[in-house]
């Protein structure tokens, strides 16, 4: 068999001549600098500081280092043929006080970060909220006192004005069930509260409110061609064959899944269902609320990391199928692989909801590794499961579903939340102790998938 026989088969992994490549962090997770020049403490710094809830105590102090780091980190981007990043903003450093007062300090610095990402061509895409709330809030009540949607809307105000000609692209929120339910039902993340029901279905309108205000800054201040949407962390039913019951039925699960976030969002309303699912917990809403919630988007985000499978079962309901004790997964228990997911979670949400452009806003998987005695880090596991998943989210576009991005989790090695500095979700080994860089065999990887613009 000749070389040519076989090479031009590649064509056929080839994505759009536009399609977006990226990688993404978060402001809490690198930056560290947590108490310089101005910032106050994040709900996060104070979580850390309680005993047993993040793993060996590690604290969002230093991170990274990328406060300091920044020219080097972006000169990486550029050799690896990244153009663009997505990263957020801090809060806490932007507001130390919630609202009111903004702290000119942490305006100038992502002034910095944007001039040297325009400065290398990078592109930012930048997320107004990634969970690290101003502590002071969390102490009126964080996400389950309305008045933090009032401290949002002066927070998103300030910050798009602030930048408005440097940021084209924003996200209002990331992840909102991670900082409403895992952070106020089941005590995993922030500020740790196990509320009840109906306070937590009252931190998640709250929220909705908060990405209006955002959507709503945007458009007030973002300036000629801005564009704004929301990220999100669906839950994703994958049907176990191509059977119209599975499929309906796994359509029929995603929808009760993201009864809270997604539906709402894009109905304009609570439905009948949502108010079947949560009953007496329903979340209480103010007159006018929904024009708020629902005003229009330019794209919607998408974070996709896990999936389960469901089938149609034979009394017609939805039946989910459990995982066999040796299914693949990665180091973080909750991160079973299952790839489909990259393509039904951006199939269900052009067909129930009609989104005209979708971004796979994070994408990546989490390992304890270290770094080999020769100084590698060969890391064929990651390549292997970012390989699995893109090839399905190109199926997806072949199908006619406007996938127009794909941006990494993650770009380092970063604090990850509970689990501290143990888990690795990066492309690029950060060594805590020295913060020496080594990208690793997926970060080689992904920038021979950028340069083809094709699956290697």
């Amino acid at each position: 068999m000749s070389h040519s026989s076989v090479y031009p088969a590649l064509l056929s992994h080839r994505f759009p001549a536009d399609f977006i490549w990226g990688v993404a962090t978060a402001a809490p997770q690198i930056e560290g600098a947590a108490f310089l020049e101005g910032k106050s403490a994040s709900t996060w710094d104070a979580f850390c500081r309680i005993p047993g809830k993040v793993l060996n105590g590690d604290t969002l102090d230093i991170a990274c280092d990328h406060y300091h780091r920044y020219e080097e980190d972006f000169d990486l981007l550029v050799k690896l043929g990244i153009r663009h990043y997505r990263l957020s903003i801090a809060w806490p450093r932007i507001c130390p006080d919630g609202n009111q007062r903004v702290n000119q300090a942490g305006i100038d610095f992502y002034h910095r970060i944007f001039d040297a990402l325009a400065l290398r061509g990078i592109t930012p895409w930048v997320t107004l909220y990634h969970w690290d709330l101003p502590q002071c809030l969390e102490e009126i009540g964080g996400w389950r006192n309305r008045a933090v949607v009032d401290a949002f809307a002066h927070y998103a105000d300030a910050v798009v004005r602030a930048y408005a000609g440097k940021v084209t692209h924003w996200i209002t929120l990331n992840e909102i069930s991670c900082f409403t339910r895992m952070a106020y039902g089941t005590g995993r993340k922030a500020p740790g509260l196990r509320e009840p029901e109906q306070v937590v279905n009252q931190t998640y309108h709250h929220a909705l409110l908060a990405h209006g205000h955002g959507v709503r800054a945007v458009r007030e201040y973002g300036g000629p061609g801005a564009q704004v949407g929301l990220t999100d962390n669906p839950s994703i039913p994958v049907p176990v064959s191509g059977r119209k019951e599975d499929i309906r039925a796994a359509e029929e699960a995603f929808v009760d899944d993201n009864i809270r976030v997604l539906d709402p969002i894009h109905q304009k309303h609570y439905s009948d269902r949502y108010h079947q699912i949560t009953g007496e917990d329903s979340a209480m809403e103010k007159e006018n609320d929904f024009a708020l919630i629902s005003l229009p988007t330019d794209y919607i985000g998408l974070n996709v990391y896990w999936g389960y499978f469901v089938q149609a079962g034979s009394d017609g309901r939805v039946e989910r199928l459990p995982f066999p004790a040796h299914y693949p997964r990665t180091s973080s228990p909750w991160h079973v692989l299952v790839p489909q997911a990259l393509h039904w979670g951006p199939r269900f949400v052009r067909s129930l909801y009609g989104a005209d452009a979708i971004y796979i806003t994070e994408h990546g998987a989490g390992y304890d590794e270290e770094i080999a005695a020769d100084g590698r880090i060969l890391d064929l596991h990651r390549r292997d499961c970012l390989r699995n998943y893109l090839r399905e989210m190109l199926d997806t576009i072949e199908a006619g579903v406007p996938v127009k991005g794909y941006f990494l989790w993650s770009f380092l090695d970063n604090f990850e939340w509970q689990d501290g500095y143990q888990r690795r979700f990066g492309i690029v080994h950060n060594d805590f102790k020295t913060q020496q860089r080594t990208p690793k065999l997926s970060a080689e990887w992904y920038a021979a998938v950028i340069a083809a613009n094709c699956l290697q």
